[in-house]
């Protein structure tokens, strides 16, 4: 992989849909050169697949946070992950090494919501919560 296939993969993570001759111009090839590198990469694994995201309604009023859990133990684990699954306001859930056992991201309507939310977790075990505040990067747009 050469800068060039590193400039292609930078292009089609901004936009998936740029056509084949527009990220020939930007990189200095033939649209069929640039046809020829996207396929290698997908080939190779590089590209996994594209898809399409669908955004969230920006609003004042939500509130995101992480909300770890402390260690679950084994025969709680199924019926917390059934629970977690349910859970509309939860975005990912993580299983981590450490001190805790999960790591959720939720997005929740207001400080209300977050605190039934947790509620509902603590049946299952002691939480942490971080209140995010802002996002600096974020490369999953």
């Amino acid at each position: 992989m050469d800068n060039i296939d590193e400039k292609i993969l930078t292009l089609l993570a901004e936009n998936a849909r740029m056509p084949v001759k527009d990220i020939a111009k930007k990189v200095a090839l033939t649209a069929p050169a640039v046809s020829q590198r996207i396929h290698r990469l997908e080939k190779q694994g590089r590209i996994a697949g594209y898809t399409l995201r669908f955004g969230k309604e920006k609003s004042e009023h939500s509130v995101s946070a992480l909300i770890s859990m402390m260690s679950l133990p084994p025969d709680k684990k199924p019926g917390f992950l059934q629970m977690v699954a349910s859970e509309r306001k939860v975005e990912r859930c993580y299983n981590v090494t450490g001190t805790h056992s999960y790591i959720i991201i939720v997005c929740c309507e207001d400080m209300e919501e977050l605190e039934k939310l947790l509620g509902r977790l603590q049946k299952w075990g002691q939480t942490s919560t971080q209140i995010i505040l802002s996002t600096p990067v974020d490369r999953t747009l």
